[in-house]
């Protein structure tokens, strides 16, 4: 009978953890999956790497480690550290965040396990927590659930509706996997966007702050982890019904407030899938178009992008690129 290997240490294990730590940090806390994916094929490739890397130079070599990811290597090598990383985690809305999304798998394998022991460490020290880690303790196991297709329906149908009441002129959409018709999502994504909010006006934080402080009055919304002037960050609760049979638990939202101009840019980028925006993008470069979250620009002959163009619905986009339009839930690869 052959005996199993002990897992073999990375030679370059302090520059695939900061990497990943960045890469889950982009994922739960910014939604960028773009930048998540580049830091996690980094951190595969250099985990693999048969000698200890030296500098970012020589980490530029491989596949998957560009000039942006070199720098950063060089940084932890010559000081032991990574200065956005020393901001992040000293930041209590991030850290909460990132708690409260990440997976909790238990394993006999302890780096699988990790997020366990974390989370029983946190426990024993509640009464030393601040207000934004307690948040992320108190729900941190509710949120390793996820939510029904059926739930998230009942949730989009109540904010859609208290839109109309605030201001009949608020446009949202529910994003992320649940668009494309998941069976069931990790949280609730929302983009809103209002005619009086465009890329050329001052910012209203007052639209995002309405929604908001509405939704906190009906009892949907239940605690705050972040809210600034565009982005919304915290925890919602469906209330019982008389023809509920359970309690529902409390789920993670964020609300993006989005200029009226970028909507549907917006929408199209955060319905994804991550596959599917990489491909839309690529074929509208081919097409001599320059596609992001934010617009849709043509590219001149000198290969700079010119003024954004008029977009009123993600048709829009796809027709400016000789695209063939696809339902979301068709938009998984």
């Amino acid at each position: 009978m052959s005996k199993r290997k002990a897992p073999q240490e990375s030679l370059n294990e302090g520059i695939t953890d900061f990497l990943v730590e960045l890469a889950n940090y982009e994922k739960n806390v910014n939604r960028a999956i773009h930048k998540y994916n580049a830091y996690r094929k980094a951190a595969s490739t250099i985990s693999k790497y048969p000698s200890k890397i030296r500098n970012g130079e020589e980490a530029k070599k491989l596949d998957g480690v560009g000039a942006k990811i070199a720098e950063k290597i060089d940084e932890f090598l010559q000081t032991g550290k990574l200065r956005k990383l020393e901001k992040i985690r000293n930041d209590d809305t991030s850290t909460s965040i990132n708690l409260l999304t990440r997976h909790f798998v238990i394993s006999l394998n302890l780096q699988h396990s990790v997020y366990l022991t974390e989370y029983l460490d946190l426990k024993k020290i509640e009464h030393k927590l601040n207000h934004h880690q307690k948040i992320g303790l108190m729900y941190f196991e509710e949120f390793e659930k996820r939510i029904p297709r059926v739930e998230m329906e009942k949730m989009e149908s109540l904010i859609l509706g208290e839109l109309k009441k605030i201001d009949t002129e608020y446009i949202g959409t529910i994003c992320g996997s649940y668009r494309r018709g998941a069976a069931s999502s990790g949280d609730i994504d929302i983009l809103l966007t209002h005619p009086d909010f465009t890329s050329e006006t001052e910012k209203q934080p007052k639209l995002l702050h309405a929604v908001v402080d509405h939704l906190e009055s009906i009892g949907f919304v239940t605690d705050t982890l972040s809210k600034g002037d565009t982005k919304f960050m915290g925890v919602c609760q469906l209330q019982e019904s008389d023809d509920d049979e359970e309690e529902y638990l409390h789920r993670r939202i964020d609300i993006r407030l989005i200029p009226k101009d970028q909507y549907y840019c917006g929408v199209l980028y955060f319905t994804g899938s991550d596959i599917f925006n990489k491909n839309m993008r690529t074929h509208a470069l081919d097409q001599g178009f320059t596609l992001n979250e934010y617009t849709i620009r043509p590219l001149g002959v000198t290969g700079m992008a010119g003024e954004p163009l008029m977009v009123n619905s993600e048709r829009d986009i796809f027709d400016y690129i000789n695209y063939r339009y696809r339902e979301p839930k068709d938009r998984s690869e």
